[in-house]
């Protein structure tokens, strides 16, 4: 008799394990709260707009080929992937912006523009990364972090100086160039990680290689087609899911789970996991007795950045603007300290723009579109409607001032997302966007564990575990988990 398992949440993460697991034997239940799949990557329509409502970059391709691999497929046998060239805009001021190249080759000719002589760094500094990026892609993260005998890996101790664990990202980037436009462009892919570019391990140089040598993808009908795709490869694998289905709360035999409630109806499961947020499990659904950590320990956690996001239709399209831009028109060191050192409501913030309808023109209606504006900011700001107004008006300024073409009054939908909706939608610990931040006393076994501690059978997967934040990571952590439940219950 098949062994059965309860997966709440259907985010990435939790499609993931759901899928591992029944590939594994596991009869398997998923229970959502919303309508559909996707969690923080749902889609959101709104007359001919569709939006992507949260992650919005394809990066690390190699993670998704072996998930579905894993299984005998291949991304293309669900959707159709674009490398986006230029990769993304960067502007630095008004009518000043720099198209990033798609390839190494076009991103050294670029570098010795801005800075001859350092092309070639760039190249020695990518090739160090691309080692750094095997290792910590094929290897690191795809350790359960329950035990620091994970990491008696002979290659792993023999490398651990050409990892860069203990030199910090800002340094390593200035061996390349120290021209201030490259260095931002070198820095940004490290900014969501959760501390300053000087307090951040060189060995991120990993995501440097995944964004210049791996590049920029997108795939045709946006992010959701991600979701979508492992919803049906989930359901292949036998794995049934209910959806509008909010968990309220847990029955106990002794320190095990034996019901998970959705409203009066009493579920039953030899396993539990939870890719739903990892603190409201602890702290609402888990009596205390039961819960691994203290709220000092919660209280003590360091945070990557929140957002404050804004969907927007508009009745005209933009000239000047790429698919992804990065507007770096103001300080980077301000804006992460505002962030991270001292958190607050960012003076002058930078901020990310994404038009799909440059790649995808189904977002919108013909000569319409579709807008997503994302400002990193610290979690646990609470906002209200004046400060929401506030960025979109201070963004849209800077917008039409560094673009040179009007945008407010051309706006026919506009929606805010911020600290109140990520706690409300997701239960977010903080209102929280990307989890835990990357630091060394946040690594591998310092996270909070992908098993209870207390409740013999509860597992957790997602962002605020093992390996981290991210969409790549949210897979690998589902298939991890999937591991670990299946050799613990001697079961495959």
């Amino acid at each position: 008799m098949s062994k059965t398992a309860i997966v709440i949440g259907a985010g990435f993460s939790g499609l993931s394990v759901s899928a591992s697991l029944a590939q594994k034997g596991y009869s398997v239940t998923v229970l959502e709260k919303h309508s559909l799949p996707g969690g923080r990557a749902r889609k959101m329509k709104a007359g001919d707009y569709t939006f992507d409502m949260g992650p919005s970059w394809y990066w690390m391709p190699d993670v998704f080929e072996q998930y579905f691999a894993a299984f005998g497929k291949k991304p293309s046998d669900y959707y159709s992937l674009k490398r986006l060239d230029p990769s993304y805009y960067i502007y630095w001021g008004k009518n000043e912006y720099t198209p990033i190249p798609s390839g190494v080759d076009a991103l050294v000719e670029l570098f010795d523009q801005y800075d001859p002589g350092s092309g070639k760094r760039l190249k020695q500094f990518l090739d160090e990364a691309e080692y750094k990026y095997d290792v910590g892609i094929n290897k690191l993260v795809y350790k359960p972090g329950r035990s620091w005998l994970e990491f008696a890996d002979l290659e792993l101790i023999k490398g651990v100086f050409k990892l860069d664990v203990f030199k910090s990202i800002s340094k390593h980037v200035r061996k390349v160039t120290s021209n201030d436009k490259l260095v931002r462009l070198m820095e940004f892919p490290v900014l969501f990680l959760g501390a300053l570019p000087s307090n951040t391990p060189a060995l991120y140089s990993l995501m440097n290689y995944a964004d210049m040598a791996l590049g920029t993808w997108f795939p045709e009908g946006g992010m959701f087609e991600i979701a979508k795709a492992m919803h049906a490869l989930a359901e292949e694998q036998g794995v049934k899911f209910r959806f509008s289905a909010d968990v309220t709360s847990f029955e106990f035999e002794g320190s095990r789970i034996s019901g998970v409630r959705v409203g009066e109806e009493l579920l039953r499961a030899d396993v539990i996991v939870s890719s739903a947020d990892y603190h409201f499990t602890e702290t609402r659904l888990l009596p205390k007795s039961l819960q691994s950590y203290s709220s000092k320990y919660w209280e003590t956690r360091v945070m990557a950045p929140s957002s404050l996001i804004y969907y927007v239709g508009l009745n005209k399209q933009l000239d000047r603007l790429a698919h992804h831009n990065l507007f770096f028109d103001e300080s980077l060191d301000v804006h992460a300290e505002e962030i991270y050192t001292r958190p607050q409501w960012p003076s002058k913030p930078l901020f990310y723009v994404s038009l799909t309808t440059k790649t995808d023109p189904s977002g919108a209606a013909p000569g319409h579109e579709n807008m997503f504006i994302l400002i990193p900011v610290a979690a646990g700001l609470e906002d209200t409607e004046e400060v929401r107004k506030k960025y979109f008006d201070m963004v849209i300024d800077r917008m039409e001032s560094h673009t040179g073409q009007t945008i407010r009054q051309h706006i026919d939908f506009y929606k805010a997302f911020g600290y109140r909706d990520f706690v409300s939608e997701y239960n977010s610990f903080r209102g929280n966007a990307y989890g835990l931040a990357n630091t060394l006393k946040q690594t591998a076994i310092l996270k909070p564990s992908c098993k209870s501690k207390k409740v013999d059978n509860l597992y957790y997967t997602g962002q605020l575990t093992v390996p981290g934040p991210g969409v790549p990571p949210a897979l690998i952590s589902g298939r991890v988990v999937a591991a670990e439940i299946a050799k613990d219950f001697h079961f495959s």
